[in-house]
Order: C-alpha cells, then structure tokens, then sequence
C-alpha cells in the first residue's frame, strides 16, 4: 500500500482537530462581556480574557459592553405659564454586570427606549412649573429624572449613573421679551440712582444758599451795628469838642460829609456813568433828612 494513501488522510484529520480546536477559545476584550448561547438557548455570560465553548454546539451570540454609555437627547415641552422651552438632556448609562441577560434579551433598542422614559419623566415635571421655576430647579430636574429613570431601568439591567440638564432654552420671542424685562429694570434702577443724586444735590444746594443768606444776613447787621457804634463815637466826640450842638446836628454834619466822599469816590472813577444830581443847600438838607430818617426807622424795625 502506498504510504501516502495513509499519511494523507491522517493529516486531514489531524488538521481538522486542530482547527476544531483552536475555534474552540475565544477572547473578550476588557470592559466588555459575550453572550454564550446553545442551540439557540441562553447558556452563559464569558468574562474579559480567553474564553472555550463547545465546537458545533456553543456560539458567541453577542458582545456587551461595561463601559458608560451618553445617551444626548433634546426634549420640547411647555411650562406652566405657557412657554415653550427646549431642554438638552444628557443621560450617562452603563450595563450592571451582573444583570447582562436582561440587558440584552429585554430591551429590543436601549437608546430608544431611555430615550421615551427620560421624555415621559420630563412631561411629568416641566409643565406644573412656571419658567423661572424651571431655571431655578434645573438641577433638581435632572435629579428626579435619574431617580425615577434609575428605578425603571434596574428592571431591564440598567444602570443611571448621572443625568445632566444642560440648559434651559425658551422660545427666541420669549428670550427677547425676557432681556427687554430685564433692561427696564437695570434703567428703573439707574433712574431712581440718578432721581436720589439731583435730590442730593438740590437739597445741599438749598442748604448752602439757606446758609449762606443767613451769613450774608449776619454780615449785614453787623456791618450795620458798627456804623452805628461809629457814628454814636463821632457824635460824642464832637459833642466834646463844640459845646451846644445837638446830636441830629452832629449826624446831619457827618452824613453831608459821608455824601459828598461818595460823590468824589463816583467822580475818580473811569467807569462811572453820568449823574444829574441836585446841589442846592435846600437840597443837601432834604438828602441828610432822609438818610437819617431811613436809619432811624430801620433801627425802630430792628
């Protein structure tokens, strides 16, 4: 017989069984599980690293990943004060290892269907609330969408590692009449800033006009009070010297002597305009008469 007849078969065989064999190990990749299946029937879950199932029996149905997974989602809804709002949602997932079989055998499409929980969640709180209620439970939100998502999910293999609202976007007219609100306020608030400003400064102008008339005033009285303290010296000094002359002789003396210094004052000056006065001694007299008058009857008033 010839040996080839033999050797050749052998080899066949042999390689067969080696190729059998080595089909038989497998590997998983970290972070990562394989779904093991016989004939069809869910067998076993294969760890990360070299793995063997059975040759024509067992097969590697499908591979599912530990790793956390970011679902990104938009959700459109209206508040309680009629405002539609556009709220980007982040929904971070992972596969509980020790629930692999319902994560893959009892949700057809995972994404999808978180997808329709995290809406359903959503329409259960945005629209008992008003617009700034919203802005200001943004995180709350997020907090009860992962805790009711995260109890919906555990059933299918699920786990909710974090949910992130992150925004709150109302309609653009809603947005513009927002701002508008918003700089009406800041103007009313500079309006009343600049109102309390003039205030201040009306009421401190007032105030240093109030006293500085009565400075002026003070001045005046006494300036006054001194032309009298020096016209009462004079009149007694002269009374001393001429013996017999009355006091309303004295004034009269010394007011005609005061009246022709102005004139003279009024005549050296460049800048003086031109007066017509009257110089008869009749009228000088009438001139001293009526000053004199005048001081005695603001001195009665005083």
């Amino acid at each position: 017989m010839d040996p080839l007849v033999v050797i050749v078969p052998i080899a066949l065989i042999a390689l067969f069984v080696l190729i059998v064999i080595l089909s038989s190990f497998f590997t998983v990749r970290t972070a990562e599980v394989a779904v093991l299946t016989r004939f069809g029937k869910f067998l076993r879950v294969a760890d990360p690293g070299l793995n063997w199932k059975r040759p024509f029996f067992d097969s590697v149905t499908g591979i599912v990943s530990l790793r956390v997974n970011q679902i990104t989602l938009t959700m459109e809804t209206k508040t309680k004060d009629n405002v539609f709002v556009t709220i980007p949602i982040s929904v971070q997932n992972r596969v509980r290892p020790e629930k692999v079989y319902d994560a893959y055998y009892k949700l057809s499409d995972p994404v999808a269907q978180i997808k329709s929980y995290v809406e359903q969640v959503i329409l259960g709180h945005v629209p008992g609330m008003t617009l700034d209620e919203v802005f200001a439970s943004q995180s709350s939100i997020a907090a009860a969408v992962k805790q009711e998502l995260d109890a919906d999910m555990a059933t299918f293999g699920y786990e909710i590692v974090n949910v992130l609202v992150t925004d709150i976007i109302p309609d653009q007219k809603v947005k513009s009449a927002m701002n508008d609100i918003n700089a009406a306020q800041r103007e009313q608030v500079a309006a009343n800033a600049r109102g309390e400003a003039e205030k201040i400064l009306v009421v401190k102008k007032a105030e240093a006009e109030a006293e500085s008339k009565a400075l002026q005033g003070q001045g005046i009285a006494n300036q006054r009070k001194a032309i009298i303290e020096g016209l009462q010296v004079s009149v007694e000094q002269f009374q001393k010297a001429v013996e017999g002359a009355t006091s309303k002789e004295v004034m009269q003396l010394v007011l005609v002597t005061q009246y022709f210094d102005t004139l003279k004052s009024i005549g050296e000056n460049d800048k003086t305009s031109t007066l017509f006065l009257s110089h008869s001694p009749a009228a000088v007299k009438d001139v001293s008469d009526q000053i004199l008058q005048a001081m005695l009857v603001a001195e009665r008033a005083g």
